[in-house]
């Protein structure tokens, strides 16, 4: 493994692009530290001694690395970014116009990444004022106001502050990913998220005996490795060429494969479910915190966004299966692909072409898509059952581990391919 190391700092593309990503990375993190201008320092800091943010704040606070607790120029993070890709898959789906920009290549791609942009900074401009008029109030923050000068001049210059810490951020990611090593949006989140593990896993072994600090680090450990196993599990359907004979060569006769993977939806159903539950907290903000409307704004509170809520567990884990399957529909079309099969001479070996490969596919893709959905949600609830049985808040989540695993996973797939085309041996050989 050290030889392994050794090689990926001797080809000099490959280095230069290494120290780019980790210069990059540098930027971030000085970013998260520059407080927003306008803002009470005092209250920012008395805030940040509440400890663990819950709700949609803890959240916005993991995918941020800890930037939203600082209040700093990076308090919106990537997740204006994360929620305009997935609103640009989801309408593809429905609009016609964004299928034939999907299937026209590199060209159609540019025009989806531009449109993607400008609903990022859209929706950096209502995240960030919502946040800005909670933040005033106290809503979100303990009753502690961050903003108490809050005039129009002062909520524009905030605002506007955000927005554009967003599209900055938006810019290093992609920069990451033309110049660097990586997909730089995946590589912000997972730097944002390994930045507050050391912190967090330091606040569980003081609340906490050694014998279940070392359960959880060995919980931990155990969550890591089924996420690698799972991540690399794939059904793979075979696929058979027709030979065609044009003039004096003979084309086709090939064999390839189609690799399903077990968890075909990634992280993004975990993203979805969080997102539902949180709804809800952002709407009782608005709830009259006394009498009949008061006690539903606290059972709302204690059950469905306390992540140590018994409701909490159930409802999360059921809508992770749900969105599971919905975005694995989405991203894999049955009849779509039979059709493209059969347009290019291939055909499943046993299966006929046509409405019966698309029932095969849709079979198989339907007995895959449920380990793959009950695996994600038990690893998202897992921490959240033992933090109920032991009363404890455990420095690490279900979509924190998934997302850290699956990043680095796919960084050393392309440092690997690097690697193996200069004939040195990768990670994985």
């Amino acid at each position: 493994m050290l030889t392994v190391y050794r090689n990926m700092f001797r080809i000099r593309d490959l280095r230069s692009k290494i120290f780019f990503t980790l210069f990059v990375f540098l930027i971030y993190r000085l970013g998260t530290a520059i407080p927003v201008p306008g803002v009470d320092l005092d209250a920012v800091e008395e805030f940040a001694k509440l400890g663990e943010q819950a709700g949609i704040l803890g959240l916005l606070n993991l995918f941020s690395g800890g930037a939203l607790e600082a209040f700093s120029v990076f308090t919106l993070g990537i997740m204006p970014y994360i929620t305009s890709s997935i609103i640009m898959q989801l309408l593809a789906v429905v609009i016609p116009r964004l299928q034939k920009l999907q299937e026209e290549g590199e060209t159609g791609r540019k025009v989806i990444t531009q449109w993607t942009r400008y609903v990022t900074v859209l929706l950096a401009l209502l995240q960030s004022t919502g946040l800005t008029y909670l933040f005033h109030r106290g809503t979100l923050t303990g009753g502690i106001d961050l903003i108490p000068e809050y005039d129009a001049g002062r909520v524009l210059l905030i605002v506007l502050t955000l927005t554009a810490g967003t599209a900055f951020i938006m810019w290093l990611g992609e920069l990451i990913t033309q110049r660097g090593v990586g997909n730089g949006m995946s590589l912000i989140i997972m730097v944002s998220i390994v930045s507050q593990m050391p912190s967090q896993f330091y606040a569980v072994l003081k609340s906490t005996s050694t014998i279940r600090f070392g359960i959880v680090m060995l919980l931990f450990l155990l969550m890591t490795a089924g996420i690698i196993f799972v991540d690399q599990g794939q059904r793979r359907i075979p696929i058979q060429f027709s030979k065609r004979v044009r003039g004096r060569r003979v084309l086709g006769g090939q064999s390839t494969y189609i690799p399903l993977k077990v968890n075909t939806a990634g992280v993004i159903p975990i993203i979805f479910a969080s997102s539902m539950l949180y709804l809800p907290a952002m709407l009782v903000t608005s709830i009259p915190s006394g009498g009949f409307w008061g006690s539903i704004r606290n059972w709302i509170n204690n059950n469905l966004v306390s992540s140590r809520s018994w409701w909490y567990v159930v409802l999360f884990g059921l809508l992770i299966v749900f969105f599971t399957y919905f975005y694995t529909a989405i991203q894999f079309d049955p009849v779509r692909q039979s059709d493209m099969i059969q347009r290019q001479g291939g055909f499943i070996p046993g299966i006929r072409p046509g409405s019966a490969t698309t029932q095969y596919l849709q079979h198989i893709i339907s007995r895959i898509t449920l380990p793959g959905s009950l695996f994600l949600a038990t690893i998202a609830v897992l921490p959240s059952v033992v933090s109920i049985i032991w009363g404890i808040s455990l420095g690490f989540s279900g979509i924190s581990i998934l997302i850290v695993v699956g990043v680095s996973l796919e960084t050393m797939k392309q440092i690997e391919s690097q690697l193996m085309m200069r004939n040195y041996e990768g990670f994985l050989t």
